[in-house]
């Protein structure tokens, strides 16, 4: 019985399913001398989009006319979704969550578009020129995979057409589940692709496939990371405000990053997203954004103060509209910096700040414009460490694991004290009584967590100075912080729910019901069977041997029930 019952929740592979793991489409997108940008292809065929997220795709999809970019262009767009894609296979989708660091999650609430934009001249077309994008619409913020997958897929679409298309996508739909702590090998085109997704528990900077298999054949197409881009590269003409960055995305202050295309707006807004690791950022962000976007008008209306949101642009036309904002960071080519030819630094003479109110015109200078004042001062030690490797000519890909390893070091400083206090809140294991609910976590109070912070913030482990205090303020009103809190909340809960099951399970069971009444024996065996189907719906995480040794005893009980009640509770427990 209880074997055919397994067989039954397992849901054979459908065709695309595995596809719908990694991807949700892939779509052309190309210019029609009438309609402009307009939807050429999409494959597979049966899925289906709303008329939105198709306008939005196709407008995305190319680069804006003011960037003039020729040849072949990459860069990431983000748009909401009007309608949510789920998968069918829930113990699939438990599989690749559990162990997934928050910032690689899933996001239920919007794609991430990857373009792969061709323009060259072409005397044959009418146009003059041939213009046409492949995108890869994805749930996953993968964003070095999906960029190497649309560098594959891409050229060969425009070179053979839509059969090598259709081949790609029936090589992903073999694919195994992106499931964290793995190395996958993904077959695509006739090429393997090695890749491992990081696990909640990998130590920040590590590279697990350089202590695999080192064989030639794997090296050109072996991905270190699957999502980190180059923070040097791409802050490279901001670095003298890398810590007034962070704060700004901390605490989800509104930034507009103004770049001359597509390529560097979308990498430096995703270098400022990721700058909070392992925090995830929970505001709205658009690396790629464009008047002709469906959120254009929420996004710039001046009747209200700006959203929490970090947009990318490269019309000049935002120059005027955004004015009224309050963080706009310029910047120019990817990796190019301005510093006349010589390498970017932390402190170069023309650093200071910009006004906010400075920026009237198209100003080709990179930099900051704000009247934002930093809670915290520059980190010395970390300049002068950074300093050196530059003195040093390390390579980009030095500075930027510096730089990353600041931030993160940053950025768990500024947590540790949160969850030390949230801790301080979890009851005490000896106050889990079996035979009683579970006790609840005491709620969060900010004004005494701030009082923590005096004797153990963040000064303890970081050599940053400042404001922590008046930081952690503005931190608490953020959605960044209501998601982290939410979330430890829901994991903290069940934490309790999973203690509880286990002195469950430990107690005599039987003896308590000896001198209860039937109404008693049978709310408590109801009770323990939906703690035990959210256990195999994956909702508590509790070992196998408390599970089999509770629904042990819930067999034994119900035995001593009257026949009548045995087989109401045998017809519930079929449902």
């Amino acid at each position: 019985m209880e074997l055919a019952a397994a067989n039954e929740d397992e849901r054979p592979v459908l065709p695309w399913d595995q596809f719908s793991q990694w991807l949700h489409c892939v779509c052309v997108v190309t210019f029609d001398l009438e309609l402009g940008q307009a939807m050429e292809f999409m494959y597979p065929t049966h899925i289906e989009l709303s008329d939105v997220e198709k306008a939005n795709i196709c407008y995305l999809a190319f680069p804006d006319s003011n960037s003039g970019c020729m040849g072949d262009t990459q860069y990431w767009f983000r748009i909401r979704r009007n309608s949510l894609y789920r998968t069918n296979n829930k113990d699939t989708d438990y599989q690749c969550t559990k162990d997934c660091p928050v910032t690689l999650l899933k996001d239920e609430t919007h794609y991430y578009g990857y373009v792969y934009f061709r323009q060259v001249r072409d005397k044959t077309l009418k146009r003059g020129y041939f213009q046409k994008s492949v995108v890869l619409l994805s749930s996953l913020p993968y964003f070095n995979f999906f960029k190497e997958i649309s560098d594959i897929i891409a050229p060969e679409y425009f070179d053979n057409g839509v059969p090598c298309l259709e081949a790609a996508c029936h090589d992903i739909d073999k694919w195994p589940s992106p499931i964290p702590g793995q190395i996958l090998n993904l077959p695509l085109m006739g090429m393997v692709l090695h890749v491992r997704i990081p696990t909640k528990q990998d130590k920040p900077g590590t590279n697990v496939l350089d202590n695999t298999d080192k064989s030639p054949d794997r090296t050109p197409f072996s991905l270190s990371s699957i999502h980190e881009v180059d923070l040097y590269q791409n802050l490279s003409d901001v670095l003298p405000h890398i810590h007034l960055l962070w704060e700004l995305v901390l605490i989800g202050e509104p930034i507009v990053v103004m770049a001359p295309s597509p390529t560097a707006c979308s990498s430096t807004v995703l270098a400022l997203v990721s700058c909070i690791n392992p925090l995830r950022y929970c505001s709205d962000y658009r690396p790629y954004f464009t008047i002709h976007d469906s959120e254009f008008k929420e996004y710039t209306t001046k009747t209200q103060a700006p959203p929490s949101v970090i947009l990318g642009v490269t019309n000049p036309f935002f120059t005027k509209t955004f004015q009224h904002w309050p963080h706009i960071v310029r910047v120019r080519e990817v990796g190019l910096g301005n510093y006349g030819g010589s390498k970017p630094t932390l402190t170069p003479s023309d650093s200071k700040l910009k006004k906010s109110s400075a920026i009237k015109t198209l100003d080709p200078k990179s930099g900051i414009y704000t009247k934002y004042k930093q809670f915290l001062k520059k980190d010395k030690n970390f300049i002068k460490a950074f300093t050196k490797s530059l003195v040093e000519n390390k390579t980009s890909k030095t500075h930027s694991a510096l730089l990353r390893r600041h931030f993160l070091e940053l950025t768990q400083s500024f947590i540790i004290p949160l969850e030390r206090y949230l801790a301080s809140l979890m009851p005490l294991q000896k106050c889990i009584s079996p035979l009683k609910a579970p006790p609840t976590l005491k709620p969060f109070r900010p004004n005494d967590f701030i009082q923590t912070v005096e004797n153990n913030g963040p000064q303890l482990t970081s050599g940053t100075r400042g404001d922590w205090i008046g930081l952690y303020r503005r931190f608490m009103r953020s959605a960044n912080f209501e998601h982290w809190l939410e979330r430890r909340k829901v994991e903290m809960e069940m934490k309790l729910v999973s203690l509880h099951m286990t002195a469950l399970s430990e107690t005599d069971l039987m003896a308590w019901c000896q001198d209860k009444s039937e109404v008693e024996v049978v709310d408590m065996i109801l009770r323990i069977r939906q703690k035990i189907s959210l256990v195999k719906s994956h909702k508590i995480d509790v070992s196998n041997i408390t599970v089999d040794q509770l629904s042990e005893q819930v067999t034994n009980i119900t035995k001593t029930l009257p026949l009548d009640l045995q087989e109401i509770l045998l017809c519930t427990s079929r449902k």
